[in-house]
């Protein structure tokens, strides 16, 4: 049934968006919320730089398959934009004023034992597309 292949689907993003969450936190950023939503608008990972500077909004892509996709596939320009609208709507509904700026954290792996992380810094930029 298509319902048990959606709900391993949705398992394995919860599991890549938890590896990607503990990844940066090992790595020096500050989680500062995650799974934020307004309306149909979401942002998987609201993060702070080790500096404290910069506020990085976060897209987690968890693929099981090794198919080889570059980010600029796996974020569409569509998207890009709706980040960039649900980014605009948090960075006034918490009134941030730090820099802001957009990753892509890749994942790739059928189960945390396995995943593949690739985290690109700066890899879009909403204002662009």
């Amino acid at each position: 049934p298509k319902s048990s292949a959606m709900a391993r689907h949705n398992e394995l993003g919860k599991a890549g968006e938890d590896f990607a969450a503990s990844y940066l936190e090992h790595t020096g950023y500050g989680i500062i919320e995650r799974d934020w939503r307004q309306g149909s608008r979401d942002i998987d990972i609201v993060a702070r730089t080790e500096d404290g500077t910069t506020v990085v909004f976060v897209e987690v892509k968890t693929r099981s398959s090794d198919a080889i996709v570059r980010p600029e596939d796996a974020v569409d320009a569509r998207k890009i934009r709706n980040l960039g609208r649900a980014a605009d709507a948090y960075v006034k509904e918490r009134a941030i004023w730090n820099e802001l700026r957009f990753d892509l954290i890749n994942i790739v792996g059928t189960a945390p034992e396995n995943f593949r992380l690739e985290h690109i810094i700066d890899a879009f930029n909403p204002l662009l597309v």
